[in-house]
């Protein structure tokens, strides 16, 4: 196969629509794969999208028709075929070659192939592609069909195109054109590999692939026989393919296989996989390489006394889920590379995530997303894309809904990370609870997708993953789809309208969203936000605010446990702070619950912008507090302090494969370190387990709840820390610790020790540096204790003292005043 990829000489051109003068009309050179929003700041004819309040005045882009044009060279070769191959086009195009139409697209999630044979010249070629604005499309397309319930203000659910790129409650409205996959030119002839499903199997200590190919042919008037082989772990199978035939299942079995597992359950070998085809004569062999890991998935929900879980289990081991949801890290997708993936999984992995949830509203992420998964085992929910909005179920959008579901469950077929197929997001609760169903007057919705099409594909192209129908979810159809007794739910009450101790309201089986907001990093926040003077309501702040009353919401979190702010860097300091102790309130709680609880993932692990949003890593890739907070109560052995009917007790949880044995010490100390009762427990955990320690009233009643706190330590578990009263009811000293800085080769090592009880204490790095980075965050200690900051980042030249300024080294007492 010969192939000429077409990635140079592009120019963009706003051929209709509102484009401005100075823009309209002139051919713009563009970058392919690319986004028309950063092929004009490029070329100096907008502002940089994400600063300020520069989208608002960009939104004309996605109102104007653009047309990419470019030229390539082309010789006669020989073969009998010559494909125009475009992985991804956004949205709605026609596709010129030479002046001949050679196709049409209207879905960015799905990959096209045109025969161009007939219009491709010898010498030079003109390849134009005209796409249609796709914020007027979407309108014309929703009236046409009739309006169908959706969040936020664009109609996305009427084109198959990024939902989240019409804007979002923490993304920015950019929905624009363009060819944001790789395009290229493949010549062939009698033979290509169409798709190859690579299925895995484990029978006992055997290992079995099942390796299900597609063929297309170049000229089925000539098809003859062909050779079809599979190559794995040195094992190879053959099958023979007779006249005209196109499809073959090759089985290979791999003796004492090893199994790959999900991160703190073992580890994550990955198999190597030929597959070649050939007609006869050596020459025409194609051959197609993957990986894959050989283990089993199984997510029980059979109904038990309680309602039904969701519990996954891999290999026949249940894993407690620790996961978070996953958005597009960057509003123009084409700007991830495999770096900035591995860097976001790597944010997961050394938080303790073991799943990564990619949400429905985004896209089916590139390759190398899932391919660093299976390497780094982290589980993977992939959601079908349909978000929050009623979806027409006719024919005009169900043609590509099956064909972008056909193309992404046979792409990722072989990745061992991927574990769960989801049909949609909150899209059945919307239609029970949100008021969708006499808004839609008997219109179809999408629930032919969810309950229908999407089980009968997997049922055929990869029966090895398991299927819900959505998210929220109860495998019922007699039962709310967010009930907290069956299968999956969203909490949302909380943030919405409640104080996070609401958490505590919810007995969940298992939590697939919850969240609670905070600002991104000062400087990720100042490099975007110029407002002056800098304040929460001000106009450019608010652009960076997309949730409904985000900032009232806030202010309405951190009150009943914070003192009230006097600046824009304690509001900063507070909001970060509070959105950590949400969620740490949150995952504890849940946590608490196992095995009757199975797992949470939180929202959102990631920004696409740099917004305030529920993200516990910045777009500029910050780790916010929140990061800290969520890496320290999903340690795999953990220990919790909760209200039980008979007081407070202490609850542990061993996620590894060891019992666990030894004393659990538990004592009621004053802030100035004066230990007030004590007593030690005898505790013995079984593999992957959990206890529950009552613990005696002398110690979980407090004699002065603002000075005093509850402790709990166990070797091997990171301390277990109950405070009696919210910070602003605490007497926490301003000058709680003492502190030093000092230059240790590239890094500064900052020291602190406690001279009372020290909450929270935090490096805001950044502040110190912009380049700068903190080891760990969040740290609390006991009056004579001390602990070490690692801060990395820092330029030789930046003075050490510099971390331990008042707006740099911060922690909870510091608020009061």
């Amino acid at each position: 196969m010969a192939v000429i990829e077409l990635s140079e000489n592009w120019t963009v051109t706003a051929v209709a629509g509102p484009a401005p003068e100075g823009i309209a009309g002139v051919a713009v050179p563009a970058r392919v794969p690319g986004s028309v929003h950063l092929d004009l700041h490029r070329a100096g004819l907008i502002a940089e999208p994400f600063d300020g309040a520069n989208e608002t005045g960009q939104q004309w882009i996605g109102d104007v028709d653009w047309s990419f044009q470019t030229s390539f060279d082309w010789v006669e070769d020989g073969t009998e075929r010559r494909d125009l191959v475009a992985e991804g086009l956004d949205t709605i195009a026609t596709l010129t070659l030479n002046g001949v139409e050679i196709g049409r697209t209207q879905n960015q999630h799905r990959s096209y192939r045109f025969d161009i044979g007939a219009a491709l010249v010898a010498g030079r070629n003109e390849l134009r592609i005209d796409f249609t604005a796709p914020v007027p499309a979407a309108l014309a397309r929703s009236e046409q069909h009739g309006p169908r319930p959706h969040t936020n203000h664009h109609a996305y659910n009427a084109l198959r195109k990024m939902a989240s790129s019409f804007g979002w409650d923490w993304g920015i409205d950019v929905a624009a054109s363009g060819i944001w996959k790789p395009i290229r030119i493949e010549s062939w002839s009698t033979l290509r590999i169409a798709s190859v499903r690579p299925l895995v199997d484990v029978d006992g200590a055997t290992g079995i692939l099942n390796t299900h190919v597609d063929i297309e042919r170049a000229d089925a008037l000539k098809a003859g026989p062909l050779t079809i082989e599979v190559e794995v772990d040195g094992r190879v199978a053959t099958v023979e393919l007779a006249d005209r035939e196109s499809a073959a299942s090759v089985r290979v079995d791999v003796p004492d296989v090893q199994l790959w597992w999900p991160r703190s359950h073992g580890a994550q070998p990955l198999y190597d996989v030929i597959v070649r085809a050939r007609a006869g004569d050596p020459s025409t062999t194609e051959v197609w390489t993957g990986r894959v890991g050989f283990r089993t998935i199984r997510v029980d929900i059979a109904p038990d006394e309680h309602g039904s879980p969701y519990a996954v289990h891999v290999n026949d081991q249940l894993v407690q889920i620790r996961g978070a949801n996953w958005i597009p890290d960057h509003a123009f997708t084409t700007e991830v590379d495999r770096d900035r993936y591995a860097r976001r999984i790597a944010d997961a992995t050394e938080a303790n995530m073991n799943l990564l949830r990619v949400w429905g509203g985004g896209i089916y992420e590139a390759d190398d997303f899932y391919e660093i998964c299976d390497e780094q085992g982290v589980l993977v929910q992939q959601d079908f894309l349909f978000a929050c909005a009623a979806y027409a179920e006719e024919e005009w959008l169900a043609v590509e809904v099956e064909a972008e579901a056909r193309e992404a469950i046979t792409r990722l077929s072989g990745h061992a990370s991927l574990a769960i197929w989801n049909g949609n997001n909150e899209n059945i609760v919307g239609y029970t609870d949100w008021g969708w169903r006499p808004r839609l007057e008997g219109k179809t919705w999408g629930e032919g997708y969810y309950r229908r099409l999407f089980p009968r594909l997997i049922a055929e192209l990869d029966p090895t993953r398991f299927y819900s129908a959505g998210s929220p979810y109860s495998f019922s159809s007699y039962v709310s789809p967010n009930l907290d007794t069956h299968g999956t739910v969203h909490i949302w009450d909380v943030w919405n309208q409640k104080d996070y101790t609401a958490y505590a309201e919810w007995k969940p089986r298992f939590v697939a969203e919850f969240g609670f907001q905070g600002p991104p990093a000062w400087t990720t926040l100042v490099d975007a936000v110029h407002d002056s003077p800098l304040e929460p309501y001000g106009e450019q702040m608010l652009v960076h605010q997309k949730a409904h009353e985000g900032n009232l919401k806030l202010e309405r979190g951190y009150l009943p446990h914070l003192p009230k702010p006097a600046t824009i860097d304690d509001w900063h300091w507070a909001t970060q702070l509070n959105q950590a102790a949400a969620v740490r309130f949150g995952i504890s709680h849940f946590r608490s619950l196992a095995p009757y609880n199975t797992g949470s993932i939180v929202w959102q692990l990631n920004d696409d912008w740099p917004v305030i949003s529920w993200a516990a890593v910045d777009f500029e890739e910050r780790r916010k507090p929140l990061w800290y907070a969520i890496k320290a109560v999903y340690e795999p052995r953990f220990v919790t302090v909760q209200p039980r009917d008979s007081g407070l007790a202490a609850v542990l949880l061993n996620d590894y494969a060891e019992t666990w044995t030894g004393q659990v010490v538990v004592r009621r100390q004053a802030f100035d370190g004066t230990v007030l009762a004590e007593t030690s427990i005898a505790a013995e955990l079984s593999a992957r387990g959990v206890q529950t320690l009552a613990i005696p009233e002398e110690l979980s009643t407090p004699q002065d709840a603002s000075g005093e706190v509850l402790v709990v330590d166990a070797v091997g578990f990171a301390r277990g820390i109950h405070d009696f009263a919210e910070v602003v009811e605490q007497r926490l000293e301003k000058d709680a610790f003492t502190s030093e800085a000092i230059r240790a080769g590239d890094d500064v090592r900052v020291r602190i020790t406690a001279r009372s009880y020290a909450r929270d204490v935090f490096i805001l790095a950044d502040r110190g540096h912009v380049d700068a980075a903190v080891d760990s965050g969040l740290v609390t200690l006991l009056a004579g204790e001390s602990h070490e900051f690692v801060v990395t980042g820092a330029p030789a030249d930046v003075e050490a003292d510099v971390f331990l300024g008042p707006l740099v080294l911060r922690h909870a007492g510091d608020l009061q005043g």
